[in-house]
């Protein structure tokens, strides 16, 4: 019915997750980055296939971190259930995906209306030989930069709903994530007058594509199409570097119109679950 994969399959999944560039770019990024199989980065993955002997119809992605992943265009109910018993008993922290593969995935696990974000948002795509030109100043992370970014992200995850319930956590966690900008996670600022005021980074990349996330503009510095702009820039600077698409998704109506303006076109549905704290999948594992 469904397996784990191993690293001989390695290819197949490839082949299998590349014809779905829009909505597979979490599951690709952690097969590049980090093989078949679990470990102790918390990207590292567990991958399920559908069905267990011939064609993949199917794949299914566990984190470390307890964060899983789908890509299921047949929806076939076999398979999700199939699922909810391999994961039974291990921990679940969000889940994104396709939109209507995501809720059916949830609905297998038991936990529709148990957690604390569950959000439907337009996925978009542009090919960036057809983004527009533009002469932006941009720059990485750097030291310094700690205390501002901490409060951006802080920021940030709040208004977009992923933020963590405990606000000592949360603040934690968004010293991490600069932290992480700070040692070379893919991310830019935008400058005026040398200072920054717009953020915008890469949450994957995978050979020739990429997934923009992490937008952010300060609410004093709003209204003025600087996310757009950020947006645009750091796109440029992954043009140059070979990128030849770049894929997002929405979290409201006014990034939505800054992207469309940019010449992103919505090519579907994509959600994202989460819970305020590690929940255990409910059931009994199958032999």
């Amino acid at each position: 019915m469904i397996r784990r994969a191993a690293a001989a399959d390695a290819m197949a999944l490839e082949g299998f997750l590349s014809r779905y560039p829009e909505t597979s770019m979490f599951l690709r990024g952690n097969l590049e980055a980090h093989g078949v199989g679990p470990g102790e980065h918390s990207h590292a993955t567990e991958f399920l296939i559908f069905p267990a002997e011939g064609p993949i119809r199917a794949v299914f992605g566990r984190t470390s971190g307890g964060y899983t992943l789908v890509q299921c265009p047949g929806l076939e109910p076999e398979a999700f259930a199939a699922v909810a018993r391999a994961w039974a008993g291990l921990g679940f922290r969000a889940l994104t995906g396709e939109a209507e593969m995501a809720a059916r995935l949830l609905a297998a696990l038991g936990l529709e209306g148990q957690l604390a974000h569950n959000a439907v948002e337009p996925l978009y795509r542009l090919a960036l030989c057809d983004l527009p030109q533009g002469e932006d100043q941009i720059r990485p992370a750097q030291p310094g930069d700690e205390d501002l970014l901490t409060d951006w992200f802080a920021t940030y995850e709040t208004q977009i709903g992923t933020a963590h319930a405990d606000p000592a956590q949360a603040r934690a966690d968004a010293l991490s994530r600069a932290r992480a900008a700070i040692a070379g996670f893919p991310m830019r600022l935008l400058l005026e007058a040398g200072a920054p005021v717009a953020m915008a980074g890469i949450n994957a990349r995978v050979g020739d594509v990429v997934q923009v996330g992490g937008v952010f503009v300060p609410e004093g510095a709003r209204n003025r199409g600087l996310g757009r702009r950020v947006t645009a820039a750091l796109l440029r600077e992954e043009a140059r570097a070979g990128a030849r698409l770049a894929v997002l998704f929405a979290n409201n109506a006014a990034a939505a119109r800054a992207y469309e303006a940019l010449g992103f076109v919505r090519v579907g549905s994509y959600r994202v679950a989460m819970a305020d704290h590690l929940l255990t999948l409910p059931g009994k594992e199958a032999a």
